[in-house]
């Protein structure tokens, strides 16, 4: 059963059926979620707002229209102001991306120290998205790690999708100007050349 046919038999009252639509994205929106949270040390947090996400999804999936967006859209909307709104309620102004839940895997036969310069960069490079503005922070964490297609993004941010190129732009610039310095090391350079042999 698609997305669609799932809301309508809920809106028709077969309401035990939400439990599917959420076993469906639980699990995206809870990484959305504790990714928003992590920088704030909120982490903690993110059961209870993921679940908070699905309840007020529920309590106005009768004002739902796919016309204005896919279900999915609205849903990481909602997720994403549930969090802004708690975040604000807690007088913290950063939303954040950290743990990603990947965590490279070297081969069993590489050396200790390529291991440790990789989790370096991996630290760098969630430190430098920290770093940016909530708007730029948002709209790369739901690219690059949700996937979502440019329209999406522009649905959930409330924004253009020119104005979400234009935010994608000068987030990844402004990552990779924090990450140059590092980057450029010769020691940096040296693993790199390593792992291309």
């Amino acid at each position: 059963m698609t997305d669609s046919q799932l809301i309508r038999e809920i809106k028709d009252g077969n309401v035990e059926l939400y439990a599917e639509l959420m076993r469906r994205y639980e699990r995206k929106i809870l990484a959305f979620v504790f990714h928003m949270l992590k920088s704030a040390r909120m982490e903690i947090m993110a059961d209870d707002l993921c679940q908070e996400t699905f309840y007020k999804a529920y309590r106005s999936l009768q004002t739902f229209r796919e016309v204005d967006a896919s279900f999915s859209t609205w849903l990481y909307t909602i997720a994403r102001n549930t969090v802004l709104s708690e975040l604000r309620k807690q007088k913290h102004v950063r939303v954040s991306l950290d743990e990603s839940g990947y965590v490279p895997r070297a081969p069993l036969d590489s050396m200790p120290e390529q291991n440790m310069l990789k989790n370096e960069k991996v630290s760098m490079v969630r430190d430098a998205i920290n770093n940016l503005p909530e708007k730029q922070r948002s709209a790369l964490i739901l690219r690059e790690y949700e996937q979502m297609d440019y329209q999406e993004i522009a649905n959930i941010l409330g924004q253009t999708v020119s104005a979400v190129k234009s935010l994608l732009f000068r987030a990844r610039a402004s990552v990779k100007l924090q990450l140059e310095p590092y980057f450029s090391d010769p020691i940096f350079e040296e693993v790199e050349g390593m792992n291309q042999r």
